[in-house]
C-alpha cells in the first residue's frame, strides 16, 4: 500500500494511493497515518480490504498539498557515510560500524515544502536517502530476519545538511543537520510487502534540473537490514521511528570548487524507484 497524509499543516488527513492513481480518502476508517496505526495488523488489514473493494471514497488531487507521510515521529536516526561511492568522494574511509546520528522529529516536512536556507548558511547541501519507518518495538535484535520483521515501509527523505554548521563549528554532526525544514519526507509510506528488496532500489536527485545524484541502494555499505538490527542495539525503536539509511554519491561537497552549494531559489527534485518523487524550492530563512 501507499499510504500519506494530505491537506494544510497541522490538520493533513490519511489517504491511500491506489493502484490506478486515485487517491482514496482513509479518514473514515483510521484516524491518522502513526506509528499505532503502523503497529496494528487488524486496522491495516482493514485498509487493505477497503481498498480492494472500492469502497473508499476518492480524494480531489488538485491542489491539495502533501504532508509527511507519517504523524507524531519519535526520532529521526540517521546513518551517514554508507554508501561506498559517497564515502570516496569525500575521501573518508569506509566505516567499520555505522555511523549514527540524529535529526529532531520537528524537522519533518512534506515532499514538496519550502526547505529554508539557514541564517549565515554558505554551504547547504541536497542528500536523497531511503528512509526506513519502524512498525514495530525492536530492542536488541538479532538477526537480519528481525529487523526486516519490524520495518513497516519505506520512504524518500532529504537530508538536507549545512556543511560548515556540521563540520566547521566544533561539536557533533548535529548544527548542521537539525535546521528547519532539514528532512522533507514522502511522498508516500510504501509498506514493507510492496519493497521485496529494498538493496535494490535506484535512487536520484536534480539541482534546478540538472542530475547530481545517480546511485542504487546496493551500493549501501550497511545494508537496510544490518542498519536496523545494529541501531537497536543502542536505542529502542518505536512505531514511527524513521532510519535515514545514507545518501549517494554526487553532493556538492564532495565536488571540486568552487562548490555548488544550495542557494534561495534553487530547486530540488529526488526520487526512489517505487517510492515516489520530491520537488521543493529553497528560499532564505
Amino acid at each position: 500500500m501507499k499510504l500519506l497524509r494530505v491537506g494544510p499543516v497541522g490538520t493533513e488527513r490519511p489517504a491511500l494511493l491506489d493502484e490506478s492513481g486515485t487517491l482514496r480518502d482513509l479518514s473514515g476508517l483510521v484516524t491518522d497515518i502513526n506509528g499505532a496505526l503502523l503497529a496494528d495488523d487488524e486496522a491495516l488489514a482493514r485498509i487493505r480490504a477497503a481498498a480492494s473493494s472500492g469502497e473508499l471514497p476518492a480524494l480531489d488531487a488538485s491542489g491539495l498539498r502533501t504532508g509527511a507521510p507519517v504523524a507524531g515521529i519519535g526520532k529521526v536516526v540517521c546513518i551517514g557515510l554508507n554508501y561506498h561511492d559517497h564515502a570516496r568522494e569525500t575521501g573518508a574511509a569506509t566505516p567499520e560500524e555505522p555511523i549514527i546520528f540524529m535529526k529532531a522529529p520537528d524537522t519533518v516536512v512534506g515532499p514538496d515544502d519550502t526547505v529554508l536556507i539557514p541564517r549565515g548558511s554558505e554551504k547547504t547541501d541536497w542528500e536523497v536517502e531511503l528512509a526506513v519507518v519502524i512498525g514495530r518495538t525492536a530492542r536488541y535484535l538479532e538477526s537480519d530476519e528481525q529487523a526486516l520483521a519490524a520495518v513497516a515501509g519505506y520512504a524518500v527523505a532529504h537530508d538536507v545538511s549545512e556543511r560548515a554548521f556540521q563540520i566547521e563549528r566544533g561539536g557533533q554532526w548535529d548544527k548542521g543537520k537539525n535546521c528547519e525544514t532539514f528532512n522533507p519526507l514522502g511522498p508516500w509510506l510504501v509498506t514493507a510487502d510492496e519493497v521485496p528488496d529494498p538493496q535494490s532500489l535506484g535512487i536520484r536527485l536534480w539541482v534546478n534540473g540538472d542530475l547530481k545524484q545517480d546511485g542504487t541502494t546496493a551500493d549501501q555499505i550497511f545494508p537496510v537490514a544490518e542498519v536496523v538490527r545494529y541501531v537497536s542495539q543502542f536505542m529502542t525503536l518505536y512505531p514511527g521511528d524513521v532510519i535515514n539509511t545514507g545518501t549517494p554519491a554526487g553532493v556538492a561537497m564532495g565536488r571540486p570548487e568552487p562548490k555548488p552549494y544550495l542557494r534561495a531559489g534553487d530547486v530540488v527534485e529526488l526520487e526512489i524507484d517505487g517510492l515516489g518523487h520530491q520537488r521543493q524550492r529553497l528560499r532564505s530563512a
